[in-house]
């Protein structure tokens, strides 16, 4: 079976759409979703009812990140400033009704709530942010730090890694996908269209490690804690 991991969206679904398009998945492939659904871009539950549709069709898998650990966290009751100042006001700007009211439907907080923390194949493990590079996959597995596993970054570049197989991650924008020595990065910034090197949503095909990505069409910007100017049209080019 063929493998498809994406990138970080945050709230971009028009982009998630793109991509998929272009990507044109088959019966045979597995979607990988590596996390950071939400926040930042201007419609969060967009794709979330995105991915809740997309599990009908293909068979997925989504990933926590660390943006879905700050939901989680609210919807227990706690976190409620760190998720606001790391882009969780654009999220539950997106769940408001019309009356001005935080409606959040309950699908959306089980889909939320279901996600998991990684996928381990035969081939390749999938990670929202990272492992110890000291520790083999087995370890770090066993180890189990939650932390670890949404927020780490990458080694460097030069650094040995322990990992028995391609760990594959996303949280960490790049202006390209990363290919090193047992690592592939593939978060490219797709909120981030202020920065011309960034503003791209990225998935791979494994194991041919074919790139795909597209430029984001949902936002002209994205300044943080102001809400994003929308982008009305769907043009940009797209490469792979």
């Amino acid at each position: 079976m063929s493998l498809i991991a994406v990138g970080d969206i945050h709230g971009c679904p028009r982009t998630m759409d793109r991509l998929i398009e272009v990507l044109s998945p088959q019966p045979d492939e597995h979607l990988v979703f590596l996390g950071d659904y939400i926040d930042r871009g201007p419609d969060s539950r967009g794709v979330i009812a995105r991915c809740l549709d997309m599990q009908k069709k293909y068979r997925c898998t989504f990933l926590r990140g660390n943006h879905e650990a700050y939901m989680i966290d609210y919807l227990d009751g706690q976190g409620n400033l760190a998720w606001m100042a790391n882009g969780g006001a654009f999220t539950v700007d997106s769940y408001l009704t019309a009356e001005g009211a935080l409606h959040i439907p309950p699908e959306q907080r089980a889909f939320v709530r279901a996600t998991r923390s990684y996928l381990d194949t035969p081939d390749y493990f999938f990670v929202h942010g990272g492992l110890h590079p000291g520790l083999t996959i087995a370890e770090n597995i066993a180890r189990c730090d939650e932390e670890e596993f949404l927020w780490l970054r990458p080694p460097g570049r030069d650094q040995p890694v322990a990992w028995e197989k391609t760990v594959v991650v996303g949280h960490t924008p790049v202006p390209a996908p990363m290919r090193r020595h047992r690592m592939i990065g593939i978060d490219t910034g797709c909120v981030y269209v202020q920065r011309p090197e960034l503003g791209r949503l990225t998935a791979v095909r494994l194991p041919a490690e074919e790139f795909v990505s597209v430029a984001n069409v949902d936002v002209h910007s994205y300044v943080p804690n102001q809400k994003p100017a929308l982008n009305t049209g769907r043009t940009g080019p797209t490469s792979k």
